[in-house]
């Protein structure tokens, strides 16, 4: 008997189960035992986790890896509704009206969040991979539910500055530490389909703007504008904490049954992992960050001008053109998973190359669009470039794990995020500076035909220069340079 209490002691279960109980008598009378972990590979995809992950004391039991997109997708639903913030902005507005717009709660507030969104990623992606996703994404939920809360409050009070402190900054940071966990999970449990995984969860993101711009109006209608802030941000963090229970990572060195690791050079794909100190000093990374900066700030451009341009070009009405920004969302999200899911066959370089040449004529074809009134195909323009937008989120962790591998890719991740706060900046200020500028030398009445053609082609020329740095991305050396 004290052989088979050594033995369930030394595989630390937590309970004897019938199964277990069989598998020790089995087990008891041979020296040599066949490791558990063996077995439950062949019956399952995904299987215990790593004993020393701080996410789970005691991996006993086996685990199926489907789950994991589940809670990642319940994570990055909830933050993805910091997209629709636009719909707060007139109710907000009409709490404060004498702010300036430059000064006033909403500008400040969504700006805010973007920007702590892609230096929270940064400079928390290292305490992320230490403390592992389970804790990370349960930080996010605080954080995100804490910051809707605190930021409601202030609304119902009509004090800005928890407003601006609560959805701002608080509920940035949430929205940052939430982003990056949960994808970098799914590339380590995923190395079949880095692109599919990570797809499955940046498509949530896009997802959730679309749900909460129609549960933000609903429920601001019903109970006004402070209450519905909180009630969400109560319910946000419920699901989140749901999605982060089921997060955890898997045994080091696991990979799934019957899985072979790709050496075919021109995937991309480098036969070891570098931490993130080491990937900051390398040429790819700032390759990397040029390349999703490019293609955000594109989409983020022509997203901030959207209905304007829609109003402008072909005389859409505001409810026309809100419809179509709403259609807007679905392809963003679509978008997520569909390019990132292709990026595993035909590869992510591939990918890139695709979207950049691809948007590079779209955004010179749009002003002939519309001087010819082509609706249809300007519309289905719009709706190929917001799948590419969407497309770029999801594909690039994929991309970083090809090149860096899989180890540290949630730091890496997150220092590479900040090309996303770069580009929520850039795109919005160069396509409106440069067709107000337009707007301001027309005469009055004058046709506002042209006016976006400038700020169109400077982002065509920006998008030239993507498929550039593209052509140059290529895996490490084995040495440890960049090569």
């Amino acid at each position: 008997m004290n052989s088979l209490f050594l033995y369930f002691k030394k595989r630390e279960f937590t309970r004897l189960t019938p199964n277990f109980l069989y598998q020790g008598m089995v087990y008891w009378p041979h020296v040599q035992r066949r490791p558990m972990k063996e077995a439950l590979d062949q019956k399952t995809a995904g299987t215990a986790v790593h004993p020393s992950s701080p996410d789970v004391r005691k991996p006993s039991h086996a685990f199926n890896r489907w789950f994991i997109p589940v809670g990642a997708v319940a994570v990055h639903i909830c933050i993805g509704s910091v997209y629709a913030w636009s719909t707060f902005n007139r109710p907000i507005q009409s709490l404060f009206p004498n702010e300036p717009w430059w000064f006033s709660p909403p500008y400040t507030t969504f700006t805010t969040a973007l920007v702590l969104l892609g230096l929270s990623a940064a400079f928390g992606g290292p305490w992320v991979e230490r403390r592992g996703p389970r804790v990370a994404a349960t930080a996010a939920a605080l954080f995100f539910g804490a910051g809707l809360i605190i930021g409601g409050t202030g609304l119902a009070i009509k004090e800005p500055i928890l407003v601006f402190l609560g959805m701002g900054i608080i509920g940035g940071i949430g929205c940052g530490l939430g982003y990056i966990s949960p994808v970098s999970t799914l590339v380590k449990w995923f190395p079949d389909r880095r692109g599919m995984a990570t797809g499955m969860a940046i498509m949530g993101f896009g997802g959730g703007a679309f749900l909460a711009g129609y549960l933000n109006v609903f429920f601001m209608e019903q109970f006004g504008v402070a209450t519905t802030m909180i009630a969400l941000g109560g319910t946000y963090f419920v699901v989140m904490m749901i999605g982060a229970r089921i997060l955890r990572r898997p045994a080091e060195g696991w990979k799934p049954a019957g899985w072979i690791p790709p050496t075919k050079t021109h995937r991309m794909i480098t036969a070891r992992s570098v931490n993130r100190n080491q990937a900051i000093r390398t040429v790819q990374f700032y390759l990397l960050w040029g390349i999703l900066f490019i293609n955000v700030t594109a989409g983020i451009g022509i997203l901030a001008q959207a209905s304007p341009m829609m109003q402008d070009l072909f005389q859409k009405t505001p409810l026309e053109a809100g419809v179509i920004v709403s259609l807007i969302s679905v392809f963003n999200a679509g978008g997520r998973f569909l390019w990132a899911s292709g990026s595993d066959y035909i590869g992510r370089r591939n990918t890139y190359t695709t979207f950049f040449v691809v948007q590079f004529f779209l955004f010179l074809l749009i002003p002939v669009l519309a001087a010819n009134g082509n609706w249809p195909v300007f519309l289905a323009s719009l709706f190929i470039v917001f799948t590419m937008y969407g497309g770029g989120f999801a594909t690039i962790p994929a991309f970083l794990a090809d090149i860096f591998g899989p180890e540290n890719v949630g730091a890496i991740h997150g220092a590479l995020l900040t090309a996303w706060s770069a580009a929520a900046v850039a795109g919005p200020v160069i396509i409106t500076e440069l067709s107000n500028r337009a707007k301001a030398g027309l005469a009055a009445g004058a046709s506002k035909m042209h006016v976006y053609d400038t700020p169109l082609q400077v982002l065509a020329a920006l998008l030239a220069i993507g498929f550039v740095l593209t052509l140059f991305v290529r895996p490490l050396r084995n040495s440890g340079s960049d090569g």
